[in-house]
């Protein structure tokens, strides 16, 4: 069996399918060549401190004894926002010649059993068709007892995007939403007038919902310590949130005291900051996002929306496949000396965020496509 960093010969990967088909029995150990990967071309966005860890971790696993391993990367979904996490993953399975699959989306079934429930099965089904590593986004903390389990069979798993940090999960990888909110508040904050006035937050009070929670609060703890007065709208997801979430925005923008004079969204929907600031009149107000939904872009390119924070979410689904490959070959201790300049505690990797302002747009998308990572 022989190793390629070749995306090429990666790209032809799909969920639920294996990584490589050697028909060997996975985890058997055998003579293999070492990894080669073809580093991402370098970009004005791209992030060299991940590439270096990559590199690290490529250079201890070819020193360590090679084998073969199976793994499964669970996901909440495979397109829009997760395709790059999807290619990621894929890509990184291809390289490290592992078996296994990519699995997404989870929805809910006819039946009525719920998105958490069906995700908890796909965990404990990885651990019965002999994974010896699990990827994990996690759809809530419902997924705790079911990480847990899975660890107690001997299985390490990686959470990433969102966390279940109750859990004896090994390592998250993915944006720490506390700093990210107050990073994309940053970014507003140098486009808001000297005299006060009120921001508005496109984010989450919902407590069950707790990324989306942290977000929120580092957004609004930097709004008011600079002395702004702070109103947060629930992001809606449902049928009829679009109308929701802008027809309170649009409210707000009206009657507000003291007037609005910024708004910020947190998630992939945050577009529709723009969508209120242009029903209330007040096309000019300065609106700051998350994500690269089409609608984004859209609003980047005539100036309503003047930068966007982007998550990496394909740099989570590259790094988890080889964290998963480093604990089972190098051990847990020495996976987290490689990953420490982007430690943040013991178990927290954080690949950080791309700022991208409206006139950087186009260098953005040819960074993406380098890497296969458009949406």
């Amino acid at each position: 069996m022989t190793r390629s960093g070749r995306w090429g010969t990666v790209l032809g990967l799909t969920l639920t399918t294996a990584a490589c088909g050697s028909g060997e029995t996975p985890g058997a150990s055998e003579h293999v060549t070492p990894i080669v990967r073809v580093p991402a071309p370098e970009n004005e966005f791209t992030p060299v401190e991940l590439e270096a860890t990559v590199d690290r971790l490529i250079t201890e696993i070819n020193a360590s004894s090679s084998r073969t391993m199976q793994m499964a990367v669970l996901l909440r979904n495979a397109t829009g926002f997760w395709a790059p996490v999807v290619t990621a993953a894929n890509r990184a399975m291809g390289e490290l010649d592992a078996t296994g699959s990519v699995v997404g989306p989870v929805a809910p079934s006819e039946d009525g059993t719920e998105s958490e429930d069906l995700q908890n099965l796909q965990i404990q089904q990885a651990v019965a068709d002999g994974a010896e590593g699990i990827g994990l986004a996690p759809i809530s903390d419902v997924q705790t007892a079911a990480v847990d389990e899975a660890v107690a069979s001997g299985v390490p798993v990686v959470t990433l995007d969102a966390d279940v940090p109750a859990s004896k999960r090994s390592i998250y990888v993915g944006t720490l939403d506390r700093s990210a909110g107050a990073t994309a508040a940053n970014t507003l904050l140098t486009m808001l007038p000297r005299s006060r006035g009120t921001v508005i937050i496109h984010g989450s009070v919902n407590t069950a919902g707790s990324s989306g929670l942290e977000r929120t609060q580092g957004a609004q703890d930097v709004f008011e310590a600079a002395g702004y007065e702070v109103l947060v709208r629930q992001s809606t997801w449902a049928a009829q949130g679009e109308i929701e979430d802008v027809a309170w925005m649009k409210t707000q923008v009206e009657t507000a005291d003291p007037p609005v004079v910024g708004l910020i969204g947190l998630f992939n929907i945050s577009y529709r900051c723009a969508m209120a600031a242009e029903a209330a009149g007040k096309p000019e107000l300065p609106v700051v996002t998350f994500d690269f939904d089409p609608k984004t872009v859209d609003y980047l390119r005539e100036g309503r929306i003047k930068a966007t924070h982007i998550q990496r979410q394909y740099y989570q689904g590259y790094l988890v496949p080889y964290i998963l490959y480093a604990i089972k070959t190098i051990g847990l201790d020495a996976t987290r000396k490689i990953l420490a300049p982007q430690l943040v505690d013991e178990s927290r990797v954080d690949t950080g965020l791309d700022v991208v302002p409206g006139d950087k747009i186009d260098a953005y998308n040819d960074f993406l496509g380098s890497i296969d990572a458009n949406q």
